[in-house]
Order: structure tokens, then C-alpha cells, then sequence
């Protein structure tokens, strides 16, 4: 008797999309250049190995069951991870990663790395991009997971990664300076002093969340007991003060094409604005010598043009 292992197989399921692509039998026959009836035959071999309907035959269409759906869902799931590990294998042989993902800072101006996307993809390379958006910790953590290769804007360097993680390497992109920015018309625009602590509190801040999936999270220039919106994202963080809905503290380069259209008004605080050391990281392989695609993305921060673009070239929007 066929069992469920020997039904499952890539040719198997491409049959089952087949035929709940064309709702019959002779319809898939012929995309698939079968005899009808031999393909009838290999989808009651599975419907027998699983001892489930995959097809209600009862009208002149193939109509497919909730089992045979939920069959050709998992089926993709298993048809992908053929494709991975062949990718793997030939990532192995090349030399070529088959994915690169990297998590990149909202505090990152974004143009300078979709710049750099574009310079990557102009040398046709056979590795796929992944870009996540990250904030604080979560940027260092997306890294130290696993879930990215190469970390952009993070504020931990590699030796305070090396309690965390192993075989993290970092390079400084350069210091960035934050403001402290309201709208035009918040009530704290028109202060004429030195922002206190006190004076702080008594007006709404507007916080980016830490994407942390952990439970350390990461607050940075919060007054205790102040009220807090809190966004997803540095770029949110942005609008929200646009509106008017709060102040806080944003990357200078940000802030500064709407401070000089009058969007934004930049106070002077008691406290010292912040001033954050931004870095690259990255994961060494267990081989010890990193994909030609990470090669090619360390190489870039090599250049100091590329490390101030990452951290200045904000473009107002």
C-alpha cells in the first residue's frame, strides 16, 4: 500500500494544483500531457495513502475539499522548502548566498541604501535581497537571532554583542546628533527657554517602539511620568510630530529639511540631546569567510561617502 510519504511527492501536488486550477480532471489531463484516467488513478493513490477526499467528484467539475486545500497550502510550504534547499546547496557551490537579509535602523536614511540596492542588483547577482525595518534593539536582535545577516544603524557594536552572540563583527558608520523638534503651532514652540525636565512632562512625547522581540526593550530620552505616543517607526515618529501630536528627539539630518521649510520648530532642551554611535554588524559564516553578496555590502561601508550618506541623506518627503 502507497503510503503518505511515497503519495507526497513535488510531481504529486503539482498534480493536485493542476487540477484545482482547471476544475476537471481532463482539463489538468491535458496541462500536464496525461491520459486522464492515469491521473485519476495517481490522485486516488494519495486520497487512499491519506485516507482523505481531496476532490468532490459529485459534479461535472472537480470540486476540491477543504482537505485537499488545506493539502496544496502545505503543499507550497513543502514545494518552497525543496527550492531552499536547493538554493542552499547551491549557495554552497558558488559561493553566492541564496538570501541576504538585512535589518536596517529607521533611523537610516533610506535613498542612500535603496542606492546601493540598485548598485547590488547591477551586478546580477544570484542572491535575493531581504530589507527589514528595525528600531534599537531590535536591529541588534534581528542580527543575533539569525534572522538577518548584516545590520544597519545599530547602537551596540560588536563588543557588547560578544555576551549575546558569537562570531559578531561591527564597523562604526559615524555619530549621529538628534533634536528636539515640536510643530509650529505645539504649545512648546513658542516656550522662548531651555526646555526643562518639568516643562517636559507636562506635554505629550512622541516615542519609536523598540522592535525587540524580547522582552528588553530599549527608551531613550523619556521625561518619568510623561505621557507617550508610540509609533513604529523613526518615519512615524516624524509625521506624528508633524501633526503636532507630541515632541521628542529626531536624527538631525531627519529633522532638518522641515525645520528649514518652518514644518518644524527646534527647541533647545536642559538635557543634552542625545548623541547616538551608529554601526554596521555583521555575522561571520562557521566557514569563517563571508558570501560574495555580504562581501560586496562590507566593501561599500569601507567608504566614508557611503557611511555619511547612510547617516545625512535624508530627503524631505
Amino acid at each position: 500500500m502507497t503510503t503518505a510519504r511515497d503519495a507526497l511527492t513535488p510531481d504529486a501536488l503539482a498534480m493536485l494544483q493542476a487540477v484545482a486550477q482547471y476544475g476537471s480532471f481532463a482539463g489538468a489531463a491535458r496541462a500536464l500531457d496525461l491520459v486522464p484516467s492515469a491521473l485519476s488513478y495517481r490522485i486516488r493513490q494519495i486520497e487512499d495513502a491519506l485516507d482523505v477526499l481531496l476532490f468532490d467528484r459529485s459534479a461535472r467539475q472537480a470540486r476540491i475539499t477543504e482537505a485537499g486545500a488545506e493539502l496544496l497550502r502545505e503543499g507550497a510550504w513543502l514545494l518552497g522548502e525543496i527550492d531552499a534547499v536547493a538554493n542552499r546547496v547551491r549557495r554552497v557551490a558558488t559561493g553566492w548566498e541564496a538570501q541576504l537579509t538585512i535589518a536596517i535602523d529607521t533611523v537610516i536614511a533610506r535613498d542612500p541604501v535603496l542606492e546601493l540596492v540598485s548598485a547590488f542588483y547591477a551586478q546580477n547577482p544570484p542572491t535575493r535581497l531581504k530589507l527589514l525595518d528595525e528600531t534599537l534593539l531590535g536591529t541588534v536582535q534581528a542580527l543575533t537571532s539569525g534572522q538577518a545577516d548584516l545590520a544597519i544603524g545599530t547602537v551596540v557594536n560588536a563588543a557588547g554583542l560578544s555576551f549575546t552572540a558569537a562570531g559578531i563583527r561591527s564597523r562604526s558608520l559615524g555619530e549621529l546628533r538628534f533634536v528636539y523638534c515640536v510643530a509650529p503651532h505645539h504649545p512648546l514652540a513658542k516656550a522662548g527657554v531651555p526646555l526643562s525636565d518639568e516643562l517636559l512632562r507636562s506635554h505629550r512625547a512622541v516615542a519609536a517602539a523598540d522592535s525587540s522581540r524580547t522582552g528588553e526593550r530599549m527608551t531613550v530620552n523619556l521625561v518619568s511620568g510623561q505621557d507617550v505616543l508610540t509609533v513604529p517607526s523613526m518615519h512615524a515618529k516624524l509625521a506624528a510630530q508633524l501633526h503636532g501630536l507630541g515632541g521628542g528627539f529626531l536624527p538631525e539630518p531627519m529633522a532638518r529639511p522641515y525645520i528649514e521649510a518652518g514644518h518644524l520648530v527646534q527647541c533647545t532642551t536642559e538635557r543634552a540631546p542625545p548623541l547616538g554611535q551608529m554601526h554596521c554588524a555583521w555575522r561571520v559564516p562557521a566557514s569563517g569567510s563571508p558570501g560574495h553578496a555580504l562581501q560586496w555590502w562590507l566593501a561599500r561601508f569601507e567608504h566614508e561617502g557611503t557611511r555619511r550618506a547612510l547617516l545625512e541623506n535624508h530627503r524631505g518627503r
